[in-house]
């Protein structure tokens, strides 16, 4: 942290801000570096977009400078240098908000910058810092008054009944409870609906092991942060509490137990007609909007195994296991071996069953411990937290890194890991595992973005795999009989239960179960970003395909991911939602085509 980091930070700022105030987009660009990167989140483009070289930064501004009109650029506290960059925070705004930055400069030419919408002007959320907290109640003496219980209780009554939401969420888990808040701090009438009984019950209802293996810094949700004494990793139950809890305490409209039926979109009158089944009985919303917050992948892929009709056995899907309590001494074969086949074989063994672990393909494996200290414990942890690093500051951080660039710098993070594992990688040798650090070595934070599976954060499973707790084989079922599973290498292993770990299909197969075909097709794949690798086809695109921004089909938005994901991009997407429903233009610059529909 240097005079001259500072110095060399505002007078690149102050040359951006002047082309920019000359309309100079060419200029502008000749600050980057020839293969610099603009980040943009709603700020100039009204879309999550990164731009990658002069030539897109260029076209970038030409056709957004005009109507954004972005200034008062400002350094926001000293600027930081090391190993020949300097990373410098700023403020800024633009017709319709304020935001905050991060550049990254080397040899006085801007590396990446990420320019990100914070808030709406005139429209900013009801908080303290904003000057417009609700006084909660008049005092006084009044006559009928109604209590704020009352209040409450004729919102809920209204919403959806003789009040239709602007936007419909659905999906009931963390996605759609952090979008919830975000639109209610935001004044925007918002409803979500749910098929479990209880907010929380998605999480509540997964094998009773099940455990975040995200720690808790990286977990919270927006404005409820978790308590300092909750633990490191949240079990299932905690969690499904929590969400529980949130909803209430953040007076989320929330619609339990609701089955959306079918959506249908009335272009004549820009809205979506929604049916939805409530107790029994079946109602008809029109919001504006309609968000599918129905989790990161669509529906469960089951494969169709040879044999099924007479397997006497147990056979489901990961998703519907409820646990390993009734398999004491039981033999049970689990179909995959990325997080949730590793949790299940680890909670049967733990109950007495005898698991064996059947592997198709490699798997990208890492202990916990050494995620928590290569890669979330900068940002994540507490002590990041006792340098001043909060959580909002974490997650621009961790935005401020252009996606294209994000592999490479992890791969010496993964290299030091193998380094110093050593030992365990050479036990999942011996014992015949395919495991690797995705296919350009560069680890479970690209292999989650590119295609949301493929790996094991070892909270305890991999050491059974190597002694054999666990057992393995590397193959997949060519059919079932009465209790046995045939192998495809020709083996047979007796079974009473089969688990087929074998995770979910594009997200986008929501859109065709309740709109259509042709509003799937139009839409295209969710998730991945066009690395060209497993799972995840070309051409790039450089951010999660339909995620958290505008698709091909207005007024369809999609919010999904991790704790972290939902508490971060939820922000952008609410403003997205806000600005729309009060009427603020919102010209959309690079939306994505649609490359893949499944």
């Amino acid at each position: 942290m240097t005079a001259g980091a500072d110095d060399t930070a505002a007078r690149w700022l102050a040359a951006l801000a002047d082309a920019l105030n000359r309309g100079d987009a060419a200029a502008a660009a000749g600050l980057f570096e020839p293969g610099g990167y603009w980040r943009d989140f709603l700020a100039l483009t009204w879309n999550l977009t990164t731009c990658e070289g002069r030539e897109q930064i260029r076209a970038m501004l030409a056709a957004t400078l005009a109507t954004a009109r972005p200034g008062a650029w400002a350094l926001q506290g000293p600027a930081k240098q090391a190993d020949g960059t300097i990373e410098a925070w700023f403020g800024f705004e633009t017709a319709a908000g304020r935001g905050t930055g991060i550049l990254r400069l080397r040899d006085g030419r801007c590396w990446t910058l990420l320019t990100t919408l914070q808030s709406l002007k005139g429209f900013e959320e009801r908080c303290g810092r904003n000057g417009n907290r609700e006084p909660g109640v008049v005092h006084g003496v009044t006559r009928d008054r109604q209590s704020w219980l009352e209040r409450r209780e004729a919102v809920a009554a209204e919403l959806g009944r003789t009040r239709q939401p602007f936007c419909l969420i659905v999906g009931g888990g963390q996605g759609g409870l952090a979008l919830a808040a975000r639109l209610g701090r935001l004044n925007v009438p918002a409803l979500v609906i749910d098929a479990h009984a209880r907010a929380g019950d998605a999480w509540r209802k997964r094998y009773r092991s099940l455990a975040l293996h995200d720690p808790v810094w990286y977990d919270h949700l927006p404005y409820l942060p978790f308590p300092d004494h909750w633990p490191v990793f949240s079990p299932k139950d905690k969690i499904g509490d929590w969400l529980e809890m949130y909803a209430r305490v953040m007076e989320i409209n929330l619609w339990s137990s609701t089955t959306c039926l079918g959506a249908r979109r009335d272009e004549a009158n820009d809205r979506w007609d929604v049916e939805v089944e409530r107790d029994g009985e079946r109602i008809m919303l029109r919001p504006r909007h309609l968000v599918l917050a129905t989790g990161l992948s669509g529906l469960p892929n089951m494969p169709a195994l040879p044999g099924a009709e007479g397997f006497e056995g147990t056979l489901c899907h990961s998703g519907d296991h409820a646990g390993g309590e009734a398999y004491r001494g039981k033999k049970c074969v689990v179909l995959g071996a990325n997080n949730s086949a590793h949790d299940i074989c680890a909670d049967l063994w733990e109950h007495g069953a005898e698991p064996v672990m059947l592997q198709r393909s490699p798997t990208v494996v890492v202990r916990s411990e050494m995620l928590m200290e290569f890669a979330w414990g900068r940002l994540y942890s507490e002590e990041a937290v006792r340098a001043g690093i909060t959580t909002e500051r974490a997650d621009l951080l961790n935005a401020s890194v252009p996606l294209r660039v994000m592999p490479q710098l992890q791969q010496p993070i993964y290299e030091e890991i193998r380094r110093r594992d050593a030992a365990l990688y050479e036990g999942l040798d011996r014992a015949g595992f395919l495991y690797h650090f995705g296919e350009d070595g560069s680890g479970i934070h690209s292999t989650y973005m590119r295609r949301g599976a493929g790996y094991y954060i070892d909270v305890g499973a991999t050491p059974m795999v190597i002694d054999g707790r666990i057992g393995l084989r590397r193959a997949g079922i060519a059919r079932l009989e009465r209790r046995a599973v045939h192998l495809d290498d020709g083996s047979v292993l007796p079974a009473d239960l089969v688990v087929c770990a074998t995770g979910y299909g594009p997200m986008n197969q929501w859109v065709e179960k309740l709109v259509s075909p042709e509003v799937a097709e139009k839409v295209g794949r969710c998730w991945g970003v066009g690395s060209d690798t497993k799972g995840d086809p070309g051409p790039w695109e450089g951010e999660p395909r339909n995620m958290w921004k505008p698709t091909r089909q207005p007024g369809l938005w999609f919010q999904a991911g991790n704790l972290m994901q939902a508490r971060h991009y939820s922000i952008y997407l609410a403003l997205q939602l806000k600005a729309r429903m009060e009427g603020l233009a919102t010209p959309v610059y690079g939306l994505a085509p649609a490359h893949h529909r499944h």
